[in-house]
């Protein structure tokens, strides 16, 4: 109690100076109130992956979208795009690049052309580059950008 009452008569000295000193009260200090801590993020786990040179997408939209009722279905009920996704997984298991590369399938991108499949290739290296190819016509061309850039 009489470090209350102690506290209470400093209070009141304090602002008679401060009424004695100007004449009227100074504001009063600004209250901030206390801003509360940010969570701490929950770690979530992480790998190193199988493929150590990149990633190439093969939009699995592409053809899907651009023909309608199954009319660019290729061999037995796949599509342009599984086809050209399935030809690049081959061609980098016969020259031994399965690994280090891997190709899966993606949604759409949004940038679908006429007759040609979306292709992002994602080099750890290079970053990345978009290619808009034809799935018969460019694939060879494209799979040669993926070889030059394990060299």
């Amino acid at each position: 109690m009489k470090k209350l009452l102690k506290r209470i008569l400093a209070l009141i000295r304090q602002i008679f100076q401060q009424f004695s000193s100007t004449g009227k009260p100074s504001s009063p200090p600004s209250y901030h109130p206390p801003v509360p801590p940010i969570p701490p993020i929950p770690p979530i786990p992480t790998f190193v992956p199988q493929w150590e040179n990149g990633l190439v997408l093969v939009c699995s939209q592409c053809t899907v979208e651009q023909f309608s009722g199954g009319s660019h279905r290729i061999n037995r009920g796949t599509t342009a795009s599984e086809e050209l996704q399935n030809w690049l997984k081959s061609r980098l298991k016969f020259d031994g690049l399965w690994g280090k590369y891997r190709v899966v399938s993606t949604s759409c991108l949004g940038v679908c052309q006429s007759d040609r499949v979306v292709v992002v290739l994602h080099h750890n290296a290079v970053g990345q580059q978009c290619f808009i190819v034809s799935p018969q016509g460019e694939r060879e061309i494209l799979y040669s950008y993926i070889k030059h850039l394990n060299h």
